[in-house]
Parts: structure tokens; sequence; C-alpha cells
């Protein structure tokens, strides 16, 4: 079984970086699918990027294509979302997130789709 913990988030100003990581315990089968998603306040949680766990094969949201890049370590359960140049919208909770799946396929962008979920980490981008 695996479960996503050990998100860890920060403060930044915009135009800056900041790098999380989710450290995965258990297991992760080569077809699982992994994922960041986001909340902010007052609004559902969406789609950030996501990952296929052998392959590699990535996908991210519109919103944070070409800032954003999401990677991983297959031999430390490491997945990480490198986030780069920063906004004020980008403020929000963000999650990492597991699909598990018998086979490779497309990548969900729904966070129903998805059955192992870390605890959160809030990033917060002041002007």
């Amino acid at each position: 079984e695996c479960s996503a913990a050990g998100v860890w988030g920060g403060l930044v100003q915009a135009g800056g970086s900041l790098r999380l990581s989710c450290a995965a315990s258990g297991d992760i089968f080569s077809t699982w699918i992994m994922g960041w998603f986001r909340q902010a306040p007052g609004k559902e949680r969406e789609f950030v990027a996501a990952i296929i766990w052998r392959g590699g094969k990535v996908m991210y949201s519109d919103s944070v294509k070409g800032r954003f890049r999401i990677s991983k370590e297959n031999a430390k359960n490491m997945l990480y979302l490198e986030m780069n140049s920063l906004l004020v919208e980008d403020t929000a909770d963000y999650y990492c997130a597991a699909e598990i799946r018998s086979r490779v396929g497309p990548i969900s962008t729904t966070s129903s789709a998805y059955d192992y979920w870390g605890q959160g980490t809030l990033v917060t981008v002041s002007s």
C-alpha cells in the first residue's frame, strides 16, 4: 500500500522558485500515475501535473505549463514538483496523489480518479 507523505512547502516571493517533495511509503507500481493537485482558499481542488511512474510521460495544467516541472526518483519513491516564476495566484495547498492502475493509460486530471493522497502543504506566494 502506498501513501504520499512528507510534502514540504513554504513562502516565496512572486517570480521566485520552490520545489515540493513527496516521499511515498510502500511500493509504487510502474503503471501507477503520481500527480500534484492544489486547492486555493474557497476554490475546488485542481490538477497541476502528473507523471506515469513507468516511462515518465507527463501532463501539466495550462496554468502551470512552462513554469512547473514534475519529476520522480523511482529508486527512492520520491516525487517532485519544481515551481518557477511563481505567481501570487499559485498560492494554495499542494497535494501529491497516486492513482492505482493495472495498466498504463491516459493521465487522469480529475481528483476523484486518485486513490492515495498526501496531507498537503501550503505554498504562499507574496507580491
